[in-house]
């Protein structure tokens, strides 16, 4: 069981469906799969196709298309699907603001100078642009645009447009994510109409990557037809002008919307657009909550769905149609990072101040029981912010690590220099009762005991908190909230569970305003400066950041700082160690669960292609490269 991730946007495929746009890994993941980018090798500054982490792109300049890719898909019919993640309505199209919830599959619309590839983990190739030149300072790079490239209203895509997409997401008129994602890029110069060259700050690996991954869009947006302009902030319901392969044909009361592909789509012929977006329409149904959700698809009133919840796969998605095969279920495995999910504890809460409480509370979730009860077996318990890859931290800390943890020794847990703690086990010889008594210990120590009914601090206040979710996602968590709610009443602790819309509570996490939440952050296969807006503690003061834990650590951001100036994988993996020994071992998040399989039950007819992607989310999979082998 999962939860998808906090939105902030419609979700997209690339840089669209497959995670938050506020991450600097989402820019560089531009359409496809799920695609991590990040730290380019600076080579002599040269024109090419293409750039790569290190050594060489997978594919050579001649590629006619990825390798997981069917180029001889048909085309044709309309994709139907529910609600991507937790949002219940939209109210704008603009995915680049702060407030409000922008359209499903909005992304369809834009695209990026380059994108990457779902089988590499740190490679771009390019998109909007035909060359991509790093300059061999690694001070700027320049991208020229291909002449080809148009916009939805048949005008070129111009380093004009380019320059405007960039002014306009690092101004205060777009969500101020944008500006900190880009606070290293100092400006983009048109060199000419068709050439843009990004100049960086500092030497940074992942600055190229970050450049190639913006989503660009017509600066005639917002423009009327008198020639006055709308503020970009203000933009709603204007259909936005980008290069995309869809346009917007129809939508309804902030609940349905319909994408058609663009007859005009310029880039059908690069080989990395070939055998991609086979529907000729992509509709979107938002329904009020996951029990809804569920009972439409079943009810056959959309294609296909992702689901996240092992119960409802196992016990709730069966029926007369899935016996009959008019409904498929299967699991498609993955390589993904598989991110971190868990209860947030809000740091800018007094409450969880003390690293033994946030142990305490730790050690107060049973997951083995919930695995046999809710899950079926079907999970593993999370145990680093980078697990299922090889940079999950592991053993006792390598000199590389030691090298960027010793500076702040006397500021770090004890335990952050041995080996990375296991989360607490309930299997014999283990138990709930001996996890729950070394927490009362735990709470002790920090000021807190039981007295009057109720565990209580030396000012007599008792232990209170609340435990904030969603409409959408509410139903299917319950279930795991409740016992834990009850053992922490073991412990004298009172936890309340609330639940509200899904704007609303929205709105609470933008302005940091919970106790405790349930959030998954997105996967990352090459962490970059995406991880200062999530752990820096510049970002813990950002309305609508990443950083919704609230952590402040000179250690940490030291420690961000050096993953950021990487200048070899060696360097990244000792920093990313670091980090995750630092998090870990502070207790900030308390880990729920992951699998390494997508599963997903869809309609008789679907297909996709024999090779699947390595890197992927299974939304933007399904609608960047399924078909239907079906007529429709």
């Amino acid at each position: 069981m999962t939860t998808g991730t906090r939105r902030v946007e419609a979700p997209r495929p690339g840089w669209r469906t497959l995670i938050r746009p506020w991450s600097r890994a989402a820019f560089a993941m531009c359409a496809g799969s799920l695609f991590t980018l990040s730290s380019v090798t600076m080579q002599p500054a040269h024109a090419a196709y293409a750039i790569a982490q290190y050594g060489e792109p997978k594919y050579p300049a001649d590629f006619k298309h990825f390798d997981y890719v069917n180029p001889d898909a048909p085309r044709g019919g309309t994709l139907v699907l529910a609600n991507p993640d937790r949002s219940t309505s939209f109210d704008k199209f603009n995915p680049f603001t702060l407030r409000g919830n922008a359209a499903p599959g909005i992304g369809l619309l834009f695209e990026s100078l380059a994108t990457g590839s779902a089988d590499e983990v740190a490679s771009a190739y390019g998109l909007l642009a035909d060359d991509i030149d790093v300059a061999s300072d690694g001070m700027s790079t320049t991208f020229h645009i291909n002449p080809r490239a148009r916009f939805s209203n048949g005008d070129p895509v111009t380093a004009d447009d380019v320059k405007f997409s960039f002014d306009t997401l690092k101004s205060p008129k777009a969500a101020p994510q944008f500006a900190a994602y880009f606070a290293d890029i100092t400006r983009c110069v048109i060199v000419d109409p068709a050439t843009v060259r990004f100049e960086f700050k500092q030497h940074d690996r992942e600055l190229p990557l970050l450049a190639g991954g913006m989503p660009v869009f017509s600066r005639k947006w917002g423009v009327k037809p008198d020639g006055s302009r709308i503020a970009f902030d203000q933009l709603a319901f204007e259909k936005p002008i980008g290069s995309g392969p869809y346009l917007i044909e129809s939508y309804d009361n902030g609940r349905t919307i319909t994408y058609k592909r663009d007859p005009n789509y310029w880039g059908d012929k690069l080989p990395v657009r070939v055998g991609t977006y086979n529907f000729e329409r992509i509709n979107y149904k938002l329904y009020s909550d996951a029990t809804a959700r569920l009972e439409a698809f079943k009810a056959g009133e959309y294609d296909a769905l992702v689901e996240n919840v092992a119960r409802n796969w196992v016990r709730r998605d069966v029926g007369k149609k899935f016996d009959s095969g008019e409904l498929i279920k299967r699991e498609f495995p993955h390589h993904n990072g598989t991110g971190m999910q868990g209860f947030i504890l809000n740091q800018r809460r007094p409450l969880f101040g003390d690293v033994r409480v946030r142990k305490a509370l730790d050690l107060a979730l049973d997951f083995q029981w919930l695995d046999r009860q809710l899950f079926y077996n079907q999970y593993k318990r999370i145990d680093s912010y980078f697990v299922n890859t090889d940079l999950q931290a592991k053993g006792l800390p390598s000199p590389g690590e030691l090298k960027l943890l010793e500076p702040w020794r006397a500021k770090l847990e004890p335990s952050v220099f041995g080996v990375p703690p296991k989360q607490p086990d309930t299997d014999p010889p283990g138990s709930l009762r001996a996890n729950l008594l070394e927490a009362r210990a735990l709470l002790a120590q920090a000021g807190w005991t039981y007295r009057d009914g109720a565990l209580r601090n030396a000012k007599g206040e008792p232990f209170v908190f609340e435990i904030l979710d969603d409409s959408g996602s509410s139903a299917a968590f319950e279930p795991v909230i409740a016992p834990y709610i009850r053992n922490l009443q073991k412990l004298g602790i009172e936890a309340h569970f609330r639940v509200m819309d899904f704007a609303v509570y929205q709105k609470r996490l933008d302005a940091f305003d919970f106790d405790v939440t349930t959030i998954r952050f997105p996967d990352v296969q090459v962490p970059g400066a995406d991880m200062i807006d999530r752990f820096g503690s510049k970002a813990a003061d950002e309305p609508g950041s990443g950083n919704l834990i609230g952590l402040k650590s000179p250690a940490v951001d030291s420690i961000l700082r050096a993953l950021v100036g990487a200048q070899t994988r060696e360097q990244l993996v000792d920093s990313v160690h670091a980090l995750d020994r630092v998090l870990i071992n502070g207790y900030y998040m308390i880990p729920h669960w992951y699998s390494a399989t997508h599963r997903v039950a869809f309609k008789r007819g679907m297909a996709w292609p024999k090779t699947l992607p390595l890197y992927y989310t299974a939304e933007g999979w399904i609608t960047s490269m399924w078909w239907f082998a079906a007529p429709q």
